[in-house]
């Protein structure tokens, strides 16, 4: 019988039967079952297990990451099966990912702008109610722009001179360089992170019965979500670094995690600009 796992004379990818996409499917669907249990504080035998099914899930799902992405990484690394085809077929795939997170942020930005130019809707009686007419609605105390969500940009932006840099010495196969490039972008990534959880508990407005609340929390919380997974990213690539792998010529690990960083660079810039900047003009700004 031939080997499976022998590498074909071809230049495309069969991939071999995995276990990992019906354990990472059960996984998320504990996942989801013990998340709406704990939410709605739900019994199962008289006892609340909400949280110990979500861990549990949490734990699953985690380790089917890990594993699964250790199987490609050991495809790319010793099994010589990320040909020059197989690479141009994964530049498609991220390209198409990264359009469809382009897309869902396009629905939060809708919903944003839905309710802020249009106020006082005739046909939405309800929102005129909420709002007053106008937006930022009535009695809402907008951040201030020019404090930390301005900080936070610059951070971002200096983040993404670093990822630039970091690629630019794998390129040329520095690897001081890269290493240093790369901690740097993972630290700034970080710091945003803290920043923006500073300003979520100090934010005079909540999520709850607010329609600026939502339309602030749901985007830019999103966005945070995406700067904690692309820094997670950015580790993972590091630690991949300090293990002697990519090559100035086959490096597309760290190249989908530039690509996703600059992603979260730009959306964060709309994010500033539109709902900070502009949605924050002719409301009281709120003196932390």
């Amino acid at each position: 019988m031939a080997d499976s796992h022998a590498k074909p004379n071809h230049d495309y990818h069969l991939v071999d039967p995995s276990p990992w996409p019906l354990v990472g499917s059960i996984s998320a669907f504990v996942l989801a079952i013990g998340a709406v249990m704990w939410m709605k504080s739900m019994t199962l035998g008289g006892l609340k297990m909400g949280p110990y099914i979500f861990g549990a899930g949490l734990i699953a799902v985690l380790y089917t990451m890990v594993a699964w992405w250790a199987d490609v990484i050991k495809e790319a690394e010793y099994g010589g099966y990320h040909t020059r085809v197989v690479q141009i077929s994964h530049r498609y795939g991220m390209i198409m990912f990264i359009a469809s997170e382009v897309m869902f942020f396009v629905a939060w930005f809708w919903a944003y702008f839905n309710s802020s130019l249009f106020p006082h809707e005739a046909i939405e009686y309800a929102r005129t109610e909420f709002t007053g007419g106008v937006w930022p609605p009535k009695g809402i105390e907008a951040l201030d722009p020019m404090h930390l969500p301005l900080f936070n940009t610059l951070l971002l932006l200096t983040s993404g001179t670093t990822v630039t840099w970091a690629h630019h010495a794998l390129l040329h196969n520095d690897r001081s360089s890269l290493k240093t490039g790369l901690l740097l972008t993972i630290l700034l990534g970080a710091m945003f992170t803290c920043v923006q959880a500073w300003e979520y508990y100090h934010a005079p407005f909540a999520f709850k019965g607010s329609i600026y609340g939502a339309n602030f929390f749901m985007p830019t919380g999103f966005h945070g979500a995406h700067v904690i997974i692309g820094t997670i990213f950015l580790i993972v690539c590091l630690l991949r670094v300090y293990n002697g792998h990519f090559k100035p010529d086959h490096h597309l690990g760290f190249e989908f995690a530039a690509w996703y960083w600059h992603f979260v660079d730009v959306v964060w810039l709309f994010l500033f600009s539109c709902i900070y900047v502009w949605g924050s003009w002719g409301a009281v700004i709120h003196q932390e």
